[in-house]
């Protein structure tokens, strides 16, 4: 039996898009201050891309190799999954910090560890204590990479989410190409037998932690995280401050954001007035979630990106590259490449949407990784020089591929599709490290004993991968961040929390009628039609010709 007209939901008359900033937003004090104070979390991501990319550009110096014996197989394996041990080590702990502690002072906590690690890696004597520095490293690292992306998308401006917050990961990409440049501008500076050709750029990865130590003062905490501690005056005041540039009392937009935050820490409060881990996978939302969240952190591992990221000295041997200079020169162009690449496509997450971008890339991922994996078994098999040639720009086209989704919206999407009590520990996602240090651990054993024919590997995996995509991504453009993150528990759900935010901005408004756009007119007049009809459908039995014509105009 259908609902009747009267008890379905009715969509909201307001939407944040009727209170925003309608100009350039570098014109509104407000969110100008706002987006310079988010560069400092945006650090984070570039520190780990310099942190995990360091090994892979040191691997290409002579004088790195000489010092530590030139480790192959499982012990390079440890080397580079070193870091990642360390995370894994930490992320049972990061969830319970950024949730008590508050998303500032976690960050302040792992910036001081990851300094720690720095100076002991820049005095490390063997290679035993160059792995215990980069775990050290990477416990440090757990604490920042989990407190700074709350940080961020709990404070963006609520029209720049989704492009700030792409842009997270995709500053990734910056601390590769200090990594992969500082070791190819050492390599000429420095004698190539002296260790500083290595140990200069391992100082590189002090910046970013010693800057979020110092200056992390000066940038607000989650008006999220207030109101979960009850401090909703001051996370009334830094919405005002930042979101409504400095508006005294009553702004609409601000009474709408706080609404529907305190509604949704409520509701949630409601369910599980205590969250763990179990809590994860305690719903059928958060079940659908965990599937979506653990599928795309898998994927970003085992799309065969990791052969390139962290092994780029084996691949490009493999076709037979072996001088010093070109390795350097390609593995620093690659990472400009993707840089520009996710970067880009970060300012389309909200044109395009999540669901195509995800398609795209998946579709042109496994079309560039088998005609990679030809031209790899051509050269090793045929000994064709032509196909050697054409692996260095295949390498590119994947990457182009990859960077336009799993770059930039690995990170918000799977912060934006979780409700703020399990965020936090949904974002300590154990899969990705995991995935990543099988990666790390498995593909130089794998590469030495398979060679090309590993690549095949990744071919069926990528098949897989885009049959997941297509079948489970769902579209969360336009949305608030309490929106996107309701969107797996029902329609009643959203429509609740829409309205308790629009009911909020419009309480204390007195000009209503001079806000009103014209997407809220038309809603209105929807939902005024709406009732009707319902009414006339109880007294007089209407027809059903009448209940189709409000429904094309209510969309």
């Amino acid at each position: 039996m259908e609902p009747s007209e009267s008890t379905r939901p009715q969509p909201p008359a307001w939407t944040v898009v009727d209170f925003i900033h309608r100009g350039y937003w570098w014109r509104n004090r407000g969110i100008l201050l706002l987006n310079i104070c988010l560069i400092l979390p945006l650090l984070t991501s570039a520190a780990n891309g310099l942190d995990s990319s360091l090994v892979n550009a040191l691997q290409i110096l002579d004088a790195w190799q000489n010092f530590y014996g030139w480790p192959t197989g499982k012990i390079l394996g440890l080397v580079n999954c070193a870091q990642n041990i360390g995370v894994i080590a930490g992320l049972p702990i990061t969830p319970f910090a950024s949730d008590n502690l508050g998303r500032r002072l976690t960050l302040i906590i792992g910036s001081g560890i990851m300094l720690g690690g720095v100076a002991l890696q820049f005095l490390a004597t063997s290679v035993g204590v160059f792995i215990a520095a980069r775990i050290i490293i990477g416990f440090g690292l757990s604490f920042c990479l989990n407190a700074a992306p709350l940080l961020l998308i709990e404070l963006c401006y609520p029209t720049q989410r989704g492009k700030i917050t792409s842009l997270y990961n995709s500053t990734w990409y910056l601390g590769s190409i200090i990594a992969a440049w500082i070791c190819f501008g050492t390599y000429f500076d420095q004698a190539h037998e002296s260790t500083a050709t290595w140990r200069i750029p391992t100082l590189a990865q002090a910046v970013a932690p010693l800057l979020q130590v110092c200056l992390v003062w000066f940038i607000p905490e989650s008006p999220r995280y207030l109101v979960s501690k009850g401090y909703e005056g001051r996370a009334a005041r830094v919405l005002r401050k930042y979101h409504a540039n400095g508006s005294i009392e009553n702004d609409p937009l601000v009474n709408f954001e706080l609404a529907q935050i305190k509604h949704a820490i409520r509701t949630e409060l409601d369910i599980s007035k205590s969250t763990s881990f179990l809590s994860l996978f305690a719903t059928p939302g958060n079940r659908k979630r965990m599937k979506i969240i653990i599928g795309i952190a898998v994927f970003s591992q085992w799309s065969g990106n990791g052969l390139v990221s962290y092994y780029i000295n084996l691949v490009l041997n493999g076709v037979g590259i072996t001088s010093t200079k070109s390795k350097a020169a390609i593995n620093g162009g690659l990472q400009i490449f993707n840089l520009f690449v996710s970067i880009s496509s970060s300012m389309l997450v909200d044109r395009v949407g999540r669901r195509p971008l995800f398609i795209l890339s998946n579709s042109g991922m496994l079309i560039a990784f088998g005609l990679w994996t030809i031209s790899e078994a051509l050269f090793n098999t045929l000994h064709k020089t032509a196909a050697a040639q054409a692996t260095i720009p295949l390498m590119f086209i994947y990457f182009l591929f990859y960077d336009i989704a799993y770059t930039p919206m690995l990170v918000t999407y799977t912060l934006e599709i979780l409700p703020y009590n399990i965020r936090a520990k949904g974002f300590a996602n154990f899969t990705v490290y995991l995935t990543l240090i099988f990666n790390q651990f498995a593909n130089p054993v794998a590469i030495e004993a398979l060679g090309w024919r590993y690549y095949l590997v990744y071919c069926g995996f990528l098949i897989v991968e885009l049959v997941f995509v297509v079948s489970c991504i769902v579209e969360t453009k336009g949305r608030t961040l309490e929106e996107t993150a309701v969107l797996f528990d029902g329609e009643a759900v959203q429509n609740d929390l829409a309205a308790t935010g629009g009911e909020a901005a419009t309480v204390n408004m007195t000009g209503r009628g001079n806000l009103m756009t014209e997407r809220s007119i038309q809603v209105m007049v929807a939902q005024e039609v709406h009732t009707s009809i319902s009414t006339s459908h109880h007294s007089s039995n209407s027809s059903m010709s009448s209940v189709a014509d409000a429904g094309k105009l209510e969309k």
